[in-house]
């Protein structure tokens, strides 16, 4: 019976990447997470947070984001590309004492010192890994990782990242079963990767194509943070548009077996 569900999932996958997220029998997690499960309202709720990361929740909406990952108590993440900790903070609290989250950051210097060199030390379940966003190793198998608003910066050239080889790293990082989720700012549909280092932005399927070449199949698209306003043609840092773009939340699985 396990091979017939498997099969019919590979199904559907081939052909959300015709067009479409996977429906129906894969968009359900299997472990069911609500975005009022208690530790994920007490990370919402940690005193700890700044009123920068609390002021941006109602465009972020972190509970559901959360939810969406299917985070759970113990669980073993990876933040790559934490910038000022927004998430990370959210998940080491909705792991709890007995999970870790791996904040997985750039080199800073002693004069620019990386935001999360300050926040790391005020969770004690958190690891601030300083090797770059490529190349990073957590020690340990992986529950999940996260990877939010920043993906797109592997394509361009000044950071020199393989990415199918920097996807493959980031699969075998994972336990069988475990989850890669990318939230990122949509470029239009069929663009290449050109408009990436212009806009700042990706587009989906390309996402979808890299990964399934790595050997991730698509598991689930949220609908959370998208914005039918934006057209994505302009710059994500642009006026009105900053901190309200057109936003595509995928997960992808290491498939069990």
């Amino acid at each position: 019976m396990r091979k017939l569900v498997i099969g019919a999932g590979l199904a559907l996958f081939i052909g959300a990447c015709a067009g479409g997220a996977v429906p129906g029998l894969l968009m359900t997690a299997p472990a069911e997470v609500g975005a009022s499960a208690p530790y994920i309202v007490a990370a919402v709720a940690d005193p700890r947070r700044p009123e920068a990361d609390t002021t941006r929740d109602a465009l972020r909406h972190p509970a559901e984001i959360l939810a969406f990952v299917g985070v759970q108590p113990g669980w073993r993440i990876a933040d790559v590309g934490p910038g000022g900790g927004y998430y990370s903070r959210l998940f080491a609290v909705a792991v709890g004492d007995g999970g870790r989250l791996y904040a997985v950051d750039r080199p800073g210097t002693a004069e620019r010192p990386r935001p999360m060199s300050a926040v790391a030390p005020t969770y004690t379940n958190i690891t601030h890994l300083t090797d770059g966003y490529a190349g990073w190793s957590a020690g340990e198998p992986l529950d999940a990782i996260f990877i939010s608003q920043i993906y797109h910066d592997f394509y361009l050239p000044q950071l020199n990242i393989d990415i199918a080889t920097a996807n493959r790293a980031m699969f075998n990082a994972l336990k069988p079963g475990g989850v890669l989720v990318i939230i990122d700012h949509a470029a239009p549909d069929g663009s290449d990767i050109s408009v990436t280092e212009s806009l700042h932005r990706i587009d989906q399927a390309q996402v979808v194509r890299d990964l399934a070449a790595a050997g991730f199949v698509l598991d689930a698209e949220s609908q959370v943070l998208r914005n039918p306003a934006d057209n994505r043609s302009v710059r994500v840092f642009e006026g009105d548009i900053r901190g309200r773009t057109d936003q595509f939340v995928l997960r992808f699985r290491r498939p069990a077996n």
